[in-house]
C-alpha cells in the first residue's frame, strides 16, 4: 500500500500548529503567574516592582518597564541597559549593553575584581595618564609634559599596570605615527567612561549630600 506523504505532512503541520498554540498559552500563564499586584494596585514581577512613566521619553519608560518585568521573570536582583558614544582625538567608540544582570556585577566585589581594578587606576598620576590618552593618542614624552611628571621613567612606572591590564596599548594602526604612541584600548573606552558615569552618580548632590574627603 502506497503512503500519502502529502497527507502525512499536512497532519504533522496541523499537530505542530496546535503544539505551538499550547506552548504560547503556557508561556502566557507562567508570565501572568509571576506577576502579582499589591494592595495599592502596584504591579510586581516576582519581587520587582514594575515602574511606569519614569522618563518623559516613552521609549525609555517602556525599556524600564521591560527591565523590571524581565528581572522578575529571571528571578534576579535587577538588570541594567546602557549605551553611549565617545569621540575624541580622531577616534570614536560606540557601545550598547542590554539587560546585564546586577547579580553578576555584585560578584565583582565578592571575587575582588572591583578591588583590583580600582587599585590599578586609583592613583592621580595613572588617572591623569588615562585622561590624557583618552583625549588623544600620546607619546611618553607628551605624557610627561601634559601630566606634569618628572621623567619618562616615572611615566613608564605608572603606565606599567595600565599596560598589564590591557587598558592602554601602543597604537599599531596605520597612519598612527609609528611606535611609541599610546591609546586607550578601543574595547576598554566604554568601561572607563561608564566608571566615570558611576562616580558622577555617587557624587551627585541632587537628592543628598556627603563628603568624600577622608577625616
Amino acid at each position: 500500500m502506497d503512503r500519502d506523504y502529502g497527507q502525512e505532512i499536512d497532519v504533522l503541520q496541523k499537530d505542530m500548529a496546535e503544539i505551538k498554540e499550547l506552548l504560547q498559552e503556557f508561556v502566557k500563564m507562567n508570565v501572568g503567574a509571576n506577576r502579582k499586584e499589591s494592595e495599592s494596585g502596584q504591579k510586581y514581577s516576582g519581587e520587582v516592582q514594575i515602574m511606569h512613566g519614569m522618563h518623559p521619553d516613552s521609549r525609555l519608560s517602556d525599556q524600564m518597564e521591560e527591565l523590571c518585568i524581565r528581572s522578575g521573570e529571571l528571578n534576579v536582583t535587577g538588570l541594567i541597559s546602557y549605551m553611549g558614544v565617545f569621540a575624541s582625538g580622531g577616534r570614536q567608540s560606540n557601545w550598547i549593553r542590554n539587560q546585564v544582570k546586577t547579580d553578576m556585577l555584585l560578584e565583582l566585589i565578592e571575587n575582588h575584581t572591583a578591588e583590583k581594578v580600582l587599585h590599578c587606576i586609583g592613583n592621580s598620576d595613572r588617572l591623569a595618564i588615562l585622561l590624557a590618552i583618552l583625549r588623544k593618542p600620546r607619546t611618553v614624552a607628551e605624557l610627561v609634559e601634559v601630566c606634569g611628571l618628572n621623567s619618562t621613567g616615572q611615566a613608564y612606572h605608572h603606565m606599567k599596570p595600565l599596560l598589564a591590564a590591557d587598558l592602554i596599548a601602543e597604537d599599531n594602526a596605520s597612519g598612527s605615527g609609528g611606535r611609541g604612541v599610546y591609546i586607550v584600548q578601543p574595547h576598554k573606552v566604554q568601561g572607563v567612561i561608564m566608571l566615570l558615569a558611576g562616580i558622577a552618580d555617587m557624587t551627585d548632590e541632587t537628592y543628598t549630600s556627603g563628603s568624600w574627603e577622608e577625616e
